[in-house]
């Protein structure tokens, strides 16, 4: 007796040579992933820009008004240094104000967003073994990097689209509907640029913290460029792409070309990217990995050095930004007073108080550094997170380490981290000033000054850690604080929002030192929030059951 058998079914073999399969899928699937992380991104800035833009008729009524800004705006190194060329200027129009005063630096934001969701996506993904899982199906070997970089121009795309649809919609004089989609273009094509960067960084680190490090670096680079080129004069604006949007003058002269070259050089990362991808191996980086010391210091073995090992290098970048912040601010002091007559500055700080220009404009100052402080603070706390998702935690917390010290030791990193980077700024601010105006009594009052507003930043430290300990997916709950503390710092007062709303941010309970007396009751009471925070996350974290993604 014979049998046969019965032929398989026709099947068509994957198309492994296809580099790019399953791109689609993988786009859908970031998008999905990203269903709450992308629109807050392009909502929040959109709203942002958007809302700022709004107030401006009121801020400026009168021709003179914009005017005397643009004497600001063209005359202070430190303002063209944040500013931009200066288009318009003779002439300064609502829409030229949205071109030298918003653009630079929102776009920074934008730039922020597309490295942060394409390093996720890619270098982060080959780090916690995820990647490997995927390319073992039916994917091609570029597909993950050319997903990722389709996400970030998505969001990109939407981002620019929704800016030009807001800002068209204000029907303010001289933003019209052209200059609108030129801006809006200028948002999406850094968004571009800087994921094509990202990308490349991201295959030549085997790390995802590394490789946002690098494009982070670089993000500060094209800043620091632009504002040398602006400055001096001297052409360096243009190897910067946030220079390339500010050429795009939206409003004032409507450049598309800037756009387009954009778009070409971030085409050609997207190459070289796609190239340095095939020159290495999965999980593996361009850059070897620096061999160890032979035998671990007695600090590593601990706690609290192994937990500063992990975030030494993060504390010393931030370290060197806050101390540049500080001198580029505290060298602007001179000029501050040769403008008391100014009306529209007097309007800004008027709400400051002090007995000078001077104290109110370093009070301002000092409330945006040490909300820039808190950024490093959220990141620090927000470690143990990320090492109990990627189920590095359970190993550790398996020996004889209780769970209170291993949180313990990231949390102080944070908490000192935090305080020193205030230390640092207002230092490094006060010094400006003092070398500017000559007058060293600044140096003390300055440090003070930023200082007082450990409680706080402590405050939003603590919120990340008792959302980690007790509802540890809800810990993006310290960065919506952080940002409505950004949207107080900026818009409150031109909204005119009600001092309950106001007061919902621990910035606006801090003493504005050197313009207002020291009040020690407000620090006193954040500072007990904090430790009540603090105690709920720990009891919280010691209860709950260990999560791995």
């Amino acid at each position: 007796m014979t049998t046969t058998a019965a032929a398989p079914a026709s099947t068509k073999a994957p198309a492994h040579g296809n580099g790019l399969t399953g791109t689609g899928t993988l786009l859908r699937f970031n998008l999905r992933r990203d269903r709450i992380r992308l629109p807050a991104w392009v909502l929040g800035i959109t709203l942002v820009q958007v809302g700022g833009a709004a107030s401006y008729p009121d801020l400026y009524p009168t021709a003179a008004d914009r005017q005397n800004q643009a004497t600001i705006v063209g005359d202070l190194p430190a303002m063209k240094a944040m500013t931009g060329p200066g288009h318009g200027l003779d002439d300064y129009t609502y829409g030229a104000m949205m071109t030298n005063e918003y653009l630079g630096f929102m776009v920074i934001f934008v730039a922020l967003m597309a490295v942060f969701t394409v390093v996720r996506h890619t270098r982060t993904e080959e780090e916690t073994g995820r990647a490997e899982l995927v390319r073992a199906s039916v994917v091609g070997r570029h597909a993950p990097l050319a997903a990722a970089l389709a996400t970030a121009a998505v969001a990109s795309v939407v981002l620019g689209l929704l800016v030009a649809a807001g800002m068209t919609s204000l029907g303010i004089d001289t933003v019209d509907g052209t200059g609108s989609l030129v801006f809006g273009a200028a948002f999406a094509a850094v968004g571009l640029v800087f994921a094509g960067i990202a990308a490349v960084t991201a295959q030549v680190t085997e790390y995802g913290r590394a490789a946002s490090g690098m494009a982070g670096a670089l993000i500060a680079v094209a800043y620091l460029l632009l504002a040398l080129g602006d400055v001096a004069g001297n052409g360096l604006s243009w190897l910067s792409p946030i220079g390339w949007a500010q050429a795009s003058a939206p409003y004032v002269e409507n450049n598309w070309w800037p756009i387009g070259l954009s778009v070409v050089v971030a085409a050609a990362l997207t190459v070289a990217a796609i190239v340095l991808s095939g020159r290495r191996d999965l999980g593996a980086g361009l850059r070897s990995g620096r061999a160890g010391a032979a035998e671990a210091s007695r600090m590593l073995g601990t706690p609290l050095g192994f937990a500063w090992r992990l975030q030494r290098s993060g504390a010393l970048w931030w370290s060197i930004a806050m101390l540049l912040f500080g001198l580029a601010y505290g060298s602007a002091i001179d000029v501050i007073e040769d403008y008391a007559d100014n009306q529209v500055v007097q309007d800004i700080v008027a709400n400051i108080g002090g007995a000078t220009l001077t104290e109110s404009w370093l009070a301002m100052i000092i409330s945006l550094l040490a909300i820039i402080c808190t950024i490093f603070a959220i990141i620090a706390a927000s470690r143990p997170r990320r090492e109990e998702t990627a189920g590095r935690a359970e190993p550790v917390l398996g020996t004889a380490l209780s769970r209170t010290r291993w949180i313990a030791a990231h949390v102080v990193i944070a908490l000192v981290g935090g305080a020193v980077l205030l230390l640092i700024a207002g230092a490094t601010l006060g010094l400006g000033a003092a070398a500017t105006s000559g007058d060293g009594a600044y140096v003390g009052r300055v440090i003070g000054a930023a200082l007082a507003y450990t409680p706080a930043v402590w405050l939003t430290t603590a919120l990340t850690v008792a959302a980690f300990g007790v509802l540890p997916r809800a810990a993006g709950i310290a960065w919506a604080l952080l940002g409505y503390a950004v949207f107080v710092v900026y818009l409150g007062g031109l909204l005119n929002l009600p001092g309950w709303l106001m007061n919902l941010s621990p910035y606006q309970h801090v003493p504005r030192l050197p313009a207002s007396g020291f009040t020690a009751t407000p620090l006193i009471v954040l500072t007990l929030i904090a430790a009540g925070l603090l105690t709920v996350g720990f009891a919280g974290f010691r209860r709950r059951d260990l999560e791995a993604t």
